[in-house]
């Protein structure tokens, strides 16, 4: 495993299109599949989560590992969350990134990042 600098960690991220959020609710790890994209320094999330559950600070984690040739990476993202409450913001997000739910547990957020981290997977050398 080798660690990724916070720039290419980023850049990995911004590649992608599906991940997990990460977050605690009642003592309990909360992990959801969702749908995201990388702009303007904001990592902006649609997932099939209630709005109520969605806390302050949240994670949101990516990856691409190769089960066969055990090579890949994983990316995590923590900050502070946010959930997009403006209607036409929300619209242009659905419109954009598929979702796996409608209605109440369709919910769009935004994270800012406060701490990056990532690595990558690489074979050994014989």
């Amino acid at each position: 495993m080798l660690e990724l600098s916070g720039a290419e960690a980023l850049w990995l991220l911004e590649g992608g299109s599906l991940g997990r959020l990460v977050y605690v609710l009642r003592d309990q790890a909360v992990i959801r599949p969702a749908r995201h994209v990388f702009q303007y320094g904001r990592l902006v999330v649609r997932t099939p989560a209630p709005t109520a559950a969605v806390p302050a600070t949240a994670m949101y984690h990516v990856d691409e590992i190769q089960e066969a040739p055990g090579t890949g990476w994983a990316v995590t993202v923590a900050g502070p969350a946010e959930v997009i409450t403006d209607r036409d913001e929300i619209a242009h997000y659905q419109r954009t990134m598929a979702g796996w739910a409608h209605g109440p547990h369709d919910t769009v957020l935004r994270i800012h990042p406060k701490t990056v981290t990532g690595f990558r997977l690489t074979r050994a050398e014989v």
